[in-house]
């Protein structure tokens, strides 16, 4: 088993990938005849599955950062940077307002 999939994120499906590393450690021509076959194919629904959950995680993070953002940019459009100074962790200069003057 390639070692980058034994990580955090994968832990719920550490068991099955050990059993399927035991497999393959029967050696090459107990994998070649697919004596492993239905390991593997729990291991790619349980990594499937947990890559499902890791998205579904990142969609919800990303949707909560663009309202914070979208929320900030409404107090900008009515002329309140305070939102922008604790967004962004600096004090806004007010001659950067407008462009050009």
């Amino acid at each position: 088993m390639h070692s980058h999939l034994h990580t955090k994120d994968n832990v719920d499906c550490e068991e099955i990938m050990n059993a399927l590393d035991e497999c393959h450690a029967r050696g090459f021509l107990y994998k070649a005849v697919g004596g492993c076959n239905d390991i593997k194919r729990q291991v790619n629904k349980c990594l499937s599955g947990e890559r499902s959950k890791k998205s579904g995680r990142n969609r919800e993070s990303g949707l909560q950062r663009r309202q914070r953002i979208e929320g900030v940019w409404a107090k900008m459009d009515e002329g309140d940077y305070s939102a922008l100074e604790e967004f962004t962790g600096k004090k806004h200069d007010e001659r950067k307002k407008g462009i050009g003057s």
